[in-house]
């Protein structure tokens, strides 16, 4: 019975959170935060701008002149781009989870492909030398993929990728849902594909408190077979104070009122790990300290970035609104750093 409730389980996280709908925002339609109905939102300032990326039909994009009205700007993509529907054949075009970064002098925005409740999935790269979308130079430059994973070959998942250098300025690509957890890969110095081998790829989170035991749930067709039990993905890493701190989200996202999304943190002083809580318990063996769950408010919170903008410190999230059915909506709350650990602030 316990695995057959585990089967149910993966199977409702597979419809639920492959089958995102389309929102029915129109470009140029600009709504309030608590009511920007978004997925896995990155967020980041150009001169006086805020721009926002979130999953959705070609990577949805919005903008901000005062980070309270959130204008709807076109998709990146006009359609599907083609690397992506030869690799995955079930990709239609519903992208997730961008990441945004300026590096070395451009926009570089990493994004999710994947088939439906596989690990069948790829990070592709798009670049740009303004995010400003009424400049001549305004002009996305799709790189194709950076990473694949294959069921059956791969445990791990190439979807929710997060840019992060070191102190060296070397570029890693942080990401992984499920299966075996958060991977960290090294970049060439362009960041437009790996340095390592694929097989080299560490797993800098999980679940498990044993990395070596096996969930040892039913498969679902398609995955291997410990896919489901380790919920945990949208790893997000921010240099503060001497730290690189590792967030990502566990539990379950995408499930409207049963949501149970929460965001945790490890810091290390190396971007490298081994990231451990605040007890001490390395990510890599389960632990992990909770930022932020839900509440009476909010059914889940969770996927999220964190980002700097004059000074201040901001956690840039989704979370399912329990005024609103469950809908998932844009939140931005201060951080604060008592003890060297992240406070979410009124």
């Amino acid at each position: 019975m316990k695995n057959l409730l585990s089967l149910l389980t993966i199977i409702l996280w597979v419809i639920s959170a492959q089958a995102q709908p389309r929102m029915n925002f129109e470009v140029g339609q600009i709504t309030p935060t608590r009511e920007t109905s978004v997925h896995d939102p990155v967020m980041i300032k150009q001169d006086s701008v805020y721009y926002l990326f979130c999953t959705g039909w070609g990577i949805s994009m919005w903008s901000s002149k005062d980070f309270k009205n959130w204008k709807r700007e076109k998709p990146i993509f006009d359609k599907a781009p083609q690397w992506a529907t030869e690799a995955i054949s079930e990709f239609k075009g519903h992208i997730w989870a961008p990441d945004i970064s300026y590096f070395k002098g451009q926009y570089y925005l990493y994004y999710s492909v994947s088939a439906f409740g596989k690990n069948t999935s790829c990070i592709g790269l798009a670049t740009n030398k303004t995010l400003h979308t009424n400049s001549p130079d305004y002009q996305w430059i799709d790189h194709g993929k950076i990473i694949q994973s294959i069921p059956g070959i791969t445990n791990w998942n190439a979807i929710d990728p997060n840019l992060i250098t070191d102190k060296k300025g070397t570029p890693y690509l942080v990401f992984g849902s499920f299966w075996d957890g958060i991977k960290l890969a090294r970049l060439n110095p362009d960041a437009m594909s790996l340095a390592d081998s694929i097989s080299l790829l560490p797993t800098i989170a999980t679940r498990k408190k044993d990395p070596a035991i096996k969930d040892n749930l039913p498969a679902v067709e398609g995955n291997p077979v410990d896919a489901g039990g380790n919920a945990i993905e949208a790893p997000f890493i921010f240099k503060k104070n001497g730290f690189y701190y590792l967030f990502a989200s566990i539990d379950y996202c995408c499930k409207g009122v049963n949501s149970t999304y929460k965001m945790i943190v490890g810091r290390a002083k190396s971007l490298t790990g081994p990231y451990v809580d605040k007890e001490g318990i390395p990510l890599a063996k389960g632990g992990g300290s909770i930022v932020l769950a839900g509440d009476k408010d909010w059914y889940g919170v969770g996927h999220n970035a964190v980002v700097s903008f004059d000074g201040i410190d901001y956690l840039i999230f989704h979370g399912y609104d329990a005024k609103d059915n469950g809908r998932s909506k844009l939140r931005i709350e201060k951080l604060s750093w008592p003890k060297g650990w992240p406070l979410v602030t009124k």
